[in-house]
């Protein structure tokens, strides 16, 4: 059984290499609350406050309305991202106001060690991050108006980036990005085309992408996933990736 301070520590580990992988525009501290804002792209990950400290749960009401106040000149709703790291007492906070919770997910991880990738395909990555965006954005079904965020985003991440896209001639299949940082392998943004879905095209681009990751020294690959993503949950149970602990969103009545 594993003793709750580990847990934390992997949690905390997680957490750190998720806020290298997935930069966002703007960062602001108060005491161990990281607010992440980005003027570019509405994503929650990128536009959240992320508390990291079970024991800070001090002046709660006050803390909150500043937040609000940066949210609120960014043009975003107040959002906090709750991890095993934000602890119980500010949940009871939350509950007490009335603030919904949405959008539960899981971390989950996987020892390269044990990767399916003898047989992968050797792929190299995209060196064209304006390529790339553009088939993440087609396989997502995403606004083009996301096109300059996605690509800030991409250009801001510091650890080595792997930009990976399948293709069917000039029509894009499937698009994750992998970032190596150290002996981690984080996936972000994996999807497949609607039309060309449980065809088998997620689970090749993600064990090519773990092959190039593991070549280069990455040790263990993570990724997030909603909890209520049945298919992609059953895909990365099926490549090996067991969870590591689950967050979710909240935000006050009304936003």
């Amino acid at each position: 059984m594993i003793h709750p301070s580990e847990q934390l520590a992997s949690v905390r580990r997680f957490e750190a290499a998720g806020f290298r992988a997935w930069p966002a525009a703007a960062v602001h501290y108060d005491g161990t609350w990281v607010i992440r804002l980005t003027a570019g792209h509405p994503a929650k990950r990128l536009n959240s406050v992320n508390p990291l400290d079970r024991g800070d749960v001090a002046s709660i009401t006050e803390r909150v309305a500043r937040a609000g106040r940066r949210f609120e000149s960014y043009g975003r709703p107040l959002t906090f991202r709750v991890s095993p790291l934000a602890g119980p007492e500010l949940s009871a906070w939350f509950d007490g106001e009335g603030w919904s919770r949405f959008d539960d997910s899981l971390v989950m991880s996987m020892p390269l060690v044990e990767a399916q990738v003898d047989e992968a395909i050797d792929q190299i990555p995209l060196k064209d991050i304006g390529r790339f965006v553009s088939a993440s954005l087609e396989v997502q079904g995403a606004d083009a108006s996301l096109r300059a965020g996605l690509s800030e985003i991409i250009g801001a991440i510091q650890p080595q980036t792997g930009l990976f896209a399948m293709e069917r001639g000039n029509e894009p299949l499937a698009s994750l990005i992998c970032v190596h940082d150290g002996d981690l392998a984080g996936l972000f943004e994996i999807a497949t085309r609607a039309g060309e879905r449980r065809q088998g095209h997620g689970r090749k681009l993600v064990l090519s992408a773990l092959k190039w990751a593991r070549l280069r020294g990455a040790r263990q690959a993570w990724l997030q996933v909603e909890a209520a993503n049945e298919p992609a949950l059953a895909l990365y149970r099926s490549l090996g990736f067991t969870e590591v602990y689950r967050y979710h969103y909240r935000r006050p009545p009304g936003a």
